[in-house]
């Protein structure tokens, strides 16, 4: 099994920046790609961007140019870094990953960001 702890959330302004950290235990060998997801209140979930082992990366285009994935092999952790942040990125952030295979194999509990002024 793989366990995902989710850190890095809290309050922003508008044109500031926080760091989401998403931490992988177990199985980690099991993990192909990490994804940072996010659902803001009376919206659907999204996609926001993914890392696979051999480093390929997505984003939504929402974040493209401000939102960065990366990843720290040593430490299991995937870095989510968030720059000039709008009131639009509030949402609850979720890491998951995924198995070769594409099956989601675990979610982290969720960090809260919230942009305001």
């Amino acid at each position: 099994q793989v366990q995902l702890v989710e850190s890095g959330g809290g309050l922003a302004q508008p044109g500031g920046s926080l760091r989401l950290s998403c931490a992988a235990s177990g199985s980690i060998a099991s993990i192909y790609s990490t994804g940072w997801y996010r659902q803001a209140p009376g919206k659907q979930r999204e996609l926001v961007a993914s890392m696979t082992n051999d480093g390929s990366t997505n984003y939504v285009d929402s974040v493209k140019g401000r939102f960065t994935i990366s990843r720290d092999s040593a430490e299991s952790t995937v870095y989510l870094q968030m720059n000039s942040l709008k009131p639009e990125d509030t949402a609850v952030y979720n890491c998951n990953a995924r198995n070769l295979m594409g099956l989601v194999i675990s979610w982290g509990q969720g960090t809260q960001v919230t942009v305001s002024s």
